[in-house]
């Protein structure tokens, strides 16, 4: 297999993998989940905001917590998966919820094939960007699917951190998508001693070049925040510094970890 040509069906099998792990990892907590806990973080519930009969689609959704969570919060939610295994059990937790919920598995390239409406919101969060190759592409699927007026939240790991080498210890990698990254995968950031050694493909897309994509589409910025910490202990040697939030310690205070914006159709 050629792994560059061949990326989605790579990926596929490696979110495949992952989502087994996943499902019963302490990191997703799912007994919470169930019992009704949210799994949307501040940072992107404040561009939100109100979802109450709104339309919301949610591209990369994993096994469908976060479509879930905004299912919840009054919106009627499409979720959008390239990993069936992750979609089969989105499926299942909304029959089991009973929430407001559909979900499609397909590379969101393919979006077009199989969706034919426009939402309220367009929203992706943590970890999504780095499996596409091409944001221009990426960013006319979240304009197609968008009402006018409709606002597009977007909450992502800074492209800072994927610089550097998995242990934290060298720059590796450019800040700029002028590679293809290539790497094997060995467990798993929800559960470290997972059984999972696969190879992954993916790409760093640079600020400048997700903000250009998208006002390239005719969308207007209206909020755009970077934050020196995440709400997920995935990296190296991270602490809480406070209830919920994560630094990585030897660079504690220095490094953007995560970024967020919101955007208008116009």
């Amino acid at each position: 297999m050629n792994l560059l040509k061949d990326y989605i069906e790579v990926n596929k099998k490696l979110w495949n993998e992952r989502t087994k792990a996943h499902v019963s990892s302490t990191f997703y907590a799912m007994p919470s989940f169930l019992s009704g806990k949210s799994s949307l973080n501040e940072i992107e519930l404040e561009l939100l905001g109100d979802l109450s009969g709104k339309s919301v689609l949610h591209l990369q959704c994993h096994f469908g917590q976060d479509s879930l969570s905004l299912a919840r919060m009054g919106a009627a939610v499409t979720g959008v998966d390239l990993s069936d295994e992750a979609i089969d059990i989105a499926r299942e937790l909304a029959s089991k919820l009973e929430l407001d919920a559909t979900f499609i598995c397909c590379d969101i390239y393919d979006l077009p094939l199989h969706l034919h409406q426009q939402f309220d919101v367009v929203f992706t969060s943590y970890g999504t960007i780095g499996w596409l190759p091409d944001l221009s592409k990426w960013a006319a699927i979240v304009s197609q699917f968008l009402k006018p007026q409709g606002s597009f939240v977007f909450v992502e790991f800074h492209p800072a951190v994927w610089m550097f080498d998995n242990e934290l210890t060298h720059v590796q990698y450019s800040y700029f998508n002028k590679e293809v990254i290539i790497e094997n995968e060995q467990g798993t950031y929800a559960d470290k001693a997972a059984d999972i050694s696969l190879a992954s493909v993916s790409w760093n897309h640079s600020i400048a070049e997700v903000l250009q994509s998208l006002l390239d589409q005719q969308l207007c910025l209206k909020q755009f925040r970077e934050l020196d910490y995440s709400p997920y202990n995935i990296f190296p040697g991270m602490i809480e510094v406070t209830a919920g939030k994560y630094q990585i310690e030897k660079m504690k205070g220095k490094l953007p970890l995560v970024y967020a914006l919101q955007m208008e159709k116009l």
